[in-house]
């Protein structure tokens, strides 16, 4: 694909990809190597982890949709090839975290998808994209079980710094779109309606009293 049309867009526009897709079938191997150097570029290109994930989801039964998907993401690398990320000098040693996700997005399971990344200063150095384990109610719920999944990598980073002898000065501040979710961690004013939440997601609260996040 070096000659290929580069495209602006990982992932098309309202496209649900299937394991039950009806389209033909692709060789296994093939679709699973093309997949593998995706998944080796998530490594210094964190913009394209959501939508690699997404194709690897199928790469025991690939079809020619998903194989149309995975070529897609090559179209927009050929487009983005300059990218990078910029990691330069700072004394500011501020842990960051932005949490996100979509609502039931695989179409198999509705499970969800958690997204986040962490900055220290200006530099993006660690992020995720990985399916929920549970299946939740709402978008309150999913919001909150991705808050946590940060608030978890969260606490790891604050112990690693310690260990490298930077020890946060103050609570690290992690961003969720979510007024509900955000209003639940700090206390439980929905409690009635929270119930069905699993007790491993109220850790958050607990972070938070304890002024690490």
């Amino acid at each position: 694909m070096n000659d290929c049309k580069p495209i602006s867009t990982l992932v098309e526009c309202g496209v649900k990809l299937s394991k039950h897709d009806e389209s033909e079938d692709i060789d296994p191997t093939f679709f699973k190597s093309l997949v593998g150097s995706l998944r080796y570029l998530t490594c210094t290109r964190s913009y394209i982890l959501y939508a690699v994930g997404l194709v690897s989801r199928y790469m025991e039964n690939p079809k020619t949709t998903h194989f149309k998907a995975a070529k897609r993401i090559r179209r927009y690398i050929k487009g983005t090839i300059n990218f990078g990320l910029l990691y330069s000098f700072s004394n500011d040693y501020k842990l960051v975290g932005y949490s996100d996700n979509d609502w039931g997005g695989d179409v198999d399971d509705r499970k969800s998808t958690t997204r986040f990344v962490f900055f220290i200063g200006d530099t993006g150095f660690t992020w995720m994209s990985k399916k929920q384990p549970i299946v939740t109610l709402s978008t309150f719920e999913t919001k909150y079980a991705a808050a946590t999944s940060s608030v978890c990598h969260a606490i790891w980073l604050r112990n690693l710094l310690k260990e490298l002898g930077l020890p946060p000065e103050k609570p690290s501040e992690i961003y969720v779109v979510n007024k509900s979710a955000i209003a639940l961690s700090k206390n439980p004013v929905f409690h009635d309606r929270s119930k069905h939440i699993n007790t491993l997601y109220h850790f958050i609260r607990e972070c938070i009293a304890r002024k690490e996040v």
